[in-house]
């Protein structure tokens, strides 16, 4: 009989279907994605946690993660330098290029989209080199403590407890909680609190019913659900209930 290894989990999908990461192509202003290289073509892709002007970037563009409550927007490095070395990422360098020059009909969603890819392939980039940066991309980085983030970002209202997310690591729990703090900033347990205030804020902006949303995050009751939202937003749920776009703390 075969035995299959079990699938390794999508450490990214949540963090990209959450929140909408904005790419705006930009030519002769400051930038944070940009691609460079020379006659011969793309060599490398670069990502600065603050844009820069590069003004014979082959392509340059500014990201904004959508909210300062995305993880990624503090977990990401200052610096992020990529060689552009397999065929695949070329293809998608030169398009890149090519499209940025051509302003073709439909361009600037185009571009969009293929900046969206580049993004996924340095976040990729950043797991298979490591991250030295505290915050949840390096804890995605730790096979073991990914395995614990991916399934909170999965199950928020699940019943979890640090021993329950040391298991799903593999850890000891006091292994666990020490290196998670250690990698992400925080206990798994305000992690955890943390992610749950985010993903029920977004259900509220959609208009969602203040219960079902604390039912569906794992509150005893929407009083307490209530608390610990006015405690990290400075608001009751329903000062925010179906106004997509309103800022943390607004």
């Amino acid at each position: 009989m075969t035995h299959c290894a079990p699938a390794r989990p999508d450490r990214l999908a949540d963090l990209i279907e959450r929140f909408d990461v904005a790419i705006t192509p930009v030519a002769d202003a400051p930038a944070n994605l940009v691609i460079l290289g020379d006659d011969n073509g793309p060599r490398s892709v670069l990502f600065l946690q603050k844009p820069q002007a590069f003004p014979r970037a082959q392509f340059a563009a500014r990201v904004d993660w959508g909210t300062v409550e995305n993880p990624l927007e503090t977990g990401l490095p200052v610096r992020i330098e990529m060689p552009i070395e397999t065929p695949d990422l070329m293809g998608l360098a030169v398009a890149l290029k090519w499209e940025a020059e051509a302003h073709r009909c439909g361009s600037a969603s185009v571009l969009r989209r293929l900046a969206e890819v580049m993004i996924v392939r340095l976040l990729r980039f950043q797991f298979d080199t490591g991250c030295d940066q505290i915050g949840v991309l390096a804890g995605l980085t730790d096979l073991r403590l990914s395995r614990a983030i991916v399934a909170i970002h999965n199950r928020p209202g699940h019943g979890w407890t640090s021993g329950d997310l040391a298991v799903e690591a593999g850890l000891s729990p006091s292994r666990f909680s020490e290196l998670f703090s250690q990698k992400v900033g925080q206990s798994p347990m305000a992690y955890l609190r943390q992610w749950r205030l985010t993903v029920a804020r977004q259900d509220l902006q959609q208009g969602q019913r203040v219960d079902a949303v604390s039912r569906r995050y794992g509150y005893a009751s929407s009083e307490a659900f209530s608390r610990a939202f006015r405690q990290k937003y400075g608001v009751p749920p329903l000062a925010i209930r179906g106004r997509v776009g309103v800022a943390p703390g607004a």
